[in-house]
C-alpha cells in the first residue's frame, strides 16, 4: 500500500524524494519520512505525521545529499505516529518497507535476545533490526540471509551506514519499478514517481537483489548469479499524471473516460472479410490471446477485490447470456481459500487496475497451480499479475491517481464487453453479423459518455441534497443491480455516507424496515426488460417516502410522482447503459464529495494499491 522511493545520482536527493513521495501519495498518506546520506552526519532522517507537504515543511534548510530513500505510509502495523512512520534506523541499518511481515512477533522474540528493542509498533522495524543482526559488511548475503526467514510480502530499500551512495533493494509480492537515467539511478513502488527522469524502465523480479549507485544498477537472481533487466517503456507522459487544471484527479479522471474507452476498444475492433461480407469484430491478435482459450469451457471464475469485482459482476452477466455456460465471481480474499475446484476447461479471469493486488495475485497462481486456464485484465504492462498470467488484456486506461476508481472500472466493463463478443463468436454462439452488431454498439456508445459529462449542473443539485444524508440506498436489476454495487462503493468511500446496494426485487425481505421519510434511494431502471418490475420497486421505497433519484432511459414511462430528480441516458442499446449510467453515479459521489469539503482523491484510511493482505 505504502508508497516507496530510493534515489542516488547527480541531484539533490531530497528534492528527489520528496518531488517522487507527492506524485506516491495516493498509496497512502498517514505519515512521510526520508533518510539521507550527509557529510555532516552519516545518514540523516526527518519524518512526520501526515501527508508530504507536512515533511517538505519540517525539513531542515540547507539539506544537501546525492542518496537517499522515502516512504509515505499507510499504516497497517502500529497506530499513525511519528515513531511508526518511516525509514526505521536499526544499528547500521536504515530501512523503508511496502508489504506486511507475518512472522515479525517471532522476529521480534528471538532479537530481543540478542538486546535489540524496538522503539516503533511495525513490522517494518523488526525486519530492520533482522538484517542488522546479519550484516557483517556483506549486504548481498545479510539481505539474503534476512529474506530466507521473513513470512509475508515486502519490498524494501536499504541504506548501510558504511555504503554512502548506495541504495539496496529486495521484494517478495509488493511492487518495485527501476530505472537508470542521465540524472542517476532510481526505484520506486510505482512508474509515476520515475516519469519524469525516464520512459524507460524495469521491474525489479521477485527474490532479485538490486544495488544502486550513480553509475547504474546491477541485479543478483535467487541463485547468485548476475541477472539483467528487462527494460520496457511507458506509453504515456508526465502530464497523464498531473491534474491538468482539473480541481481533483479523480475529476479529471472521469472526463478522461472517453479516450480511456477509445484506447482500449478501437484498435480491438477489426474489418474481417467472409463471403464478400465485411464484418467489424473484435480481434486479440495483438494481444497474443488465440481462440482457443474460449472454446471447450466449461466453465469461468472470476475474481477480483473492490471496484474490479464489481467489473467482474458485469462480466458474469455477459458471459451467461452469450456463452450460455456457468460464471462465478468471487472476491479474491475468499477464492484464495475455498480450496475451489478447477480443471483444464475452467478459465479463470482475474482483474487488477495495479496489478498488484496481493490477494488477486495470490488467487491467479491458486488458478494456474490447479491446471486452470487463466486471463487477466489489467491497466500496468509488466506488472506482477500480467507476468504470472497465461493471457493478458490490457485496459490501456493511463495512469489512475485518484483513490476512487472511475476510468479503469468502466476500461474494465470495456474489457469484460470485447472478450465476451469474442469468445461467443470464437465458439459459434454469435455469427460474424451478430458480434459485428455487438462491436459496433459498443463503439458507438463511446460519444455518449461526453453527453453525460455536460451534466454538471443535474448532478451537482442532486449531490447538494445527498450531503445531508447519514445513510442512502442503491437498487436496480441485473446489469443495474452489478452497477449499483460499484455506484455504492464510490459514494462510500469518498463522501463517508453510510451506502448499501441491492438487487431492487430483495426489498421485501428486509431492506425496506431501513426505507423511512427522505432517506435517498439512487434507483436504475436503464434496463427495459425489468422495467416494469424496477417501476413497482420503486413505488415500494416511495411508499415509505424515500426520496427518489431516478436514473434510466428517456423513452421509460415512469409517473413522476414516482421520484424526485430523474436523469435520462442518451440514446442507446440495453446493453450498454451501463457505462453512461457509471459515469452518472461517479460525478454524483464527486460532486457529494467535493460539497462535503472532503479530500476528494485521498480518502480517510483507503489507498490507491492494496498489495497486502
Amino acid at each position: 500500500m505504502c508508497g516507496i522511493i530510493g534515489f542516488t545520482g547527480g541531484r539533490n536527493a531530497a528534492g528527489v524524494l520528496l518531488d517522487g513521495l507527492a506524485e506516491l501519495e495516493y498509496r497512502g498518506y498517514d505519515s512521510a519520512g526520508i533518510s539521507c546520506f550527509t557529510r555532516e552526519n552519516g545518514i540523516d532522517t526527518v519524518k512526520t505525521v501526515g501527508k508530504v507537504a507536512n515533511l517538505r515543511a519540517c525539513l531542515p534548510p540547507g539539506l544537501t545529499s546525492s542518496c537517499g530513500i522515502g516512504h509515505t505510509r499507510w499504516a497497517t502495523h502500529g497506530g499513525v505516529s511519528q515513531t511508526n512512520a518511516h525509514p526505521h534506523t536499526c544499528g547500521r541499518v536504515t530501512l523503508i518497507h511496502n508489504g506486511i511481515i507475518e512472522n515479525y512477533l517471532a522476529l521480534r522474540e528471538e532479537l530481543a535476545q540478542t538486546g535489540r528493542t524496538p522503539v516503533s509498533q511495525t513490522d517494518s522495524e523488526i525486519a530492520a533490526m533482522l538484517i542488522d543482526s546479519l550484516y557483517d559488511g556483506d549486504a548481498r548475503a545479510a539481505i539474503r540471509a534476512a529474506a530466507a526467514r521473513l513470512e509475508g510480502a515486502y519490498a524494501f530499500c536499504i541504506l548501510f551506514a558504511d555504503q554512502p551512495g548506495t541504495i539496496w533493494c529486495i521484494r517478495r509480492g509488493s511492487p518495485l519499478v527501476a530505472c537508470h537515467c542521465e540524472a542517476g539511478s532510481i526505484i520506486a513502488s510505482d512508474m509515476v514517481a520515475l516519469l519524469r527522469y525516464s520512459k524507460d524502465y524495469f521491474v525489479l523480479e521477485e527474490n532479485q537483489i538490486a544495488r544502486l549507485t550513480p553509475d547504474g544498477i546491477s541485479l543478483t537472481g535467487p541463485d547468485g548469479m548476475p541477472a539483467f533487466p528487462d527494460y520496457q517503456t511507458v506509453t504515456w507522459d508526465v502530464s497523464s499524471a498531473q491534474k491538468n487544471g482539473f480541481k481533483h484527479y479523480m475529476e479529471k479522471e472521469i472526463h478522461e473516460q472517453p479516450e480511456a474507452l477509445s484506447r482500449t476498444i478501437t484498435p480491438r475492433i477489426l474489418k474481417y472479410q467472409e463471403n464478400g461480407s465485411v464484418f467489424t469484430l473484435p480481434d486479440f491478435s495483438a494481444d497474443c490471446i488465440p481462440d482457443s482459450v474460449f472454446r471447450d469451457l466449461t466453465r469461468i471464475v472470476i475474481t477480483a477485490c473492490g471496484t474490479a469485482m464489481h467489473a467482474g459482476m458485469m462480466g458474469k452477466i455477459l458471459f451467461e447470456r452469450l456463452l450460455r455456460i456457468p460464471v462465478t465471481v468471487d472476491i479474491a480474499s475468499e477464492f484464495r481459500y475455498q480450496d475451489p475446484i478447477l480443471d483444464k476447461n475452467t478459465l479463470v479471469i482475474t482483474v487488477s487496475q495495479s496489478g498488484e493486488t496481493a490477494d488477486t495475485l495470490a488467487a491467479l497462481r491458486l488458478a494456474r497451480s490447479a491446471g486452470g486456464r487463466t486471463l487477466s485484465i489489467v491497466n500496468v504492462k509488466g506488472s506482477s499479475i500480467a507476468r504470472e498470467s497465461e493471457h493478458v488484456f490490457y485496459t490501456h486506461a493511463g495512469p489512475e491517481i485518484a483513490v476512487a476508481s472511475t476510468k479503469a472500472y468502466t476500461a474494465q466493463l470495456a474489457a469484460f464487453y470485447l472478450i465476451a463478443f469474442r469468445a461467443a463468436f470464437a465458439c459459434g454462439r454469435l455469427s460474424a453479423a451478430e458480434c459485428s452488431a455487438r462491436a459496433e454498439g459498443l463503439l458507438s456508445m463511446i460519444p455518449s459518455i461526453h453527453r453525460i459529462l455536460e451534466m454538471k449542473e443535474i448532478t451537482e443539485k442532486i449531490s447538494r441534497h445527498l450531503t445531508r444524508a447519514s445513510d442512502l440506498f442503491f437498487i436496480g436489476r441485473g446489469m443495474d443491480y452489478a452497477l449499483s454495487c460499484e455506484g455504492s462503493i464510490k459514494l462510500k468511500e469518498i463522501s463517508y455516507i453510510h451506502s448499501e446496494a441491492y438487487a431492487a426485487g430483495e426489498l421485501k425481505h428486509g431492506t425496506l424496515s431501513l426505507i423511512t421519510a427522505d432517506v435517498p434511494v439512487i434507483a436504475l431502471a436503464t434496463q427495459h426488460d425489468v422495467l416494469s418490475k424496477m417501476v413497482s420497486n420503486i413505488k415500494e421505497v416511495r411508499a415509505r417516502g424515500a426520496f427518489v433519484i431516478l436514473v434510466t432511459a428517456a423513452d421509460a414511462v415512469i409517473e413522476e410522482s414516482q421520484y424526485d430528480y430523474r436523469i435520462d441516458l442518451p440514446s442507446m442499446d440495453d446493453w450498454f447503459a451501463p457505462f453512461a449510467a457509471a459515469v452518472i453515479l461517479q460525478l454524483i459521489a464527486y460532486h457529494t464529495s467535493y460539497l462535503r469539503g472532503l479530500d476528494v482523491d485521498q480518502p480517510r484510511n483507503l489507498a490507491k494499491s492494496v498489495t497486502v493482505e
